[in-house]
């Protein structure tokens, strides 16, 4: 038998020897507690959600109600994401609308542009991308304000006079939300019918009934209330998502920029992928 070279001879040894053997078993374990401390914070922070959801929804049947707080969330939430939802809403309906007209010019049916505009804006766009505006800017906006509660110790000031953090600051944020994004949505799919209107008029060249009855003749009840249920879902995302981050942030003021941009990152991805579990179910069911 031709002997094994040197460097083969001590690599085999190397692999069967005690030693490598406890290294390899040490790997093994700081893997599993990874993956087992990994998935044990991820479902903490389901836990911490379901609480602060449930805490909140008790405190809108039992005293003490912070209404003056839930309006000024209602101002700060709804009123002044008006403008930026407005204006992605219009365009949102006139590229869609030009895209359409691109493509139904084709086959020769320019006159099912209001059709197809109103059903994908009622149905998918108007939801999502006023939730993901409200994301933006009203989730970030409630991790950045909570959080820097947190790390300036008010939170706990709040607590020292005997109020409720959960009463105080994240249900009305909670209920503003809840509110305000269905409102906002149906404010969205109306500009962006317009949006999709001027289009049709003006590069389709289609009569103002041709667009709106295309619309409104093949569109339902099940597809309005789709648009609706979508909207509440996602406005519970948004605040909780803000909401916990904000609750949970750590490190000052540097913890209150990460907790920011995870809020964002985690309340955008989640209403992305609800939209797909709601339609897939609401389909599933019969409904869409």
């Amino acid at each position: 038998m031709t002997p094994l070279p040197h460097a083969l001879t001590f690599a085999a040894g190397a692999v069967y020897s005690p030693r490598w053997r406890v290294a390899a078993l040490v790997t093994a374990r700081l893997a599993r507690r990874g993956i087992l401390s990994y998935l044990k914070r991820k479902v903490l922070a389901i836990q911490d959600g379901t609480y602060l959801l449930v805490n909140a929804t008790r405190a809108l049947f039992t005293p003490p109600r912070y209404y003056v707080d839930t309006l000024m969330q209602l101002d700060v939430i709804g009123v002044a994401s008006l403008p930026i939802v407005l204006l992605v809403g219009f365009f949102t309906g006139a590229v869609l609308a030009l895209q359409s007209y691109r493509s139904l010019e084709r086959f020769g049916e320019v006159s099912i542009l209001g059709q197809m505009v109103g059903l994908s804006v009622v149905l998918e766009l108007g939801p999502v991308l006023t939730a993901v505006v409200m994301a933006g800017r009203n989730s970030s906006g409630m991790a950045s304000e909570l959080g820097s509660m947190l790390v300036s110790e008010q939170v706990d000031a709040l607590r020292a006079m005997g109020t409720d953090p959960l009463r105080k600051l994240v249900a009305p944020r909670l209920y503003a939300t809840v509110i305000m994004l269905p409102l906002l949505t149906i404010l969205a799919d109306f500009v962006a019918l317009v949006g999709g209107y001027f289009i049709a008029l003006t590069i389709a060249h289609l009569t103002t009934s041709q667009y709106w009855s295309s619309f409104y003749q093949n569109i339902d009840y099940h597809d309005i209330t789709q648009g609706l249920v979508k909207p509440v879902i996602f406005a519970l995302v948004v605040a909780l998502v803000g909401c916990y981050f904000g609750l949970h942030t750590t490190g000052g003021t540097e913890g209150v920029g990460r907790s920011t941009t995870q809020a964002v990152v985690v309340s955008i991805v989640l209403v992305i992928v609800l939209d797909f579990l709601i339609t897939q179910f609401l389909i599933g069911i019969g409904f869409a």
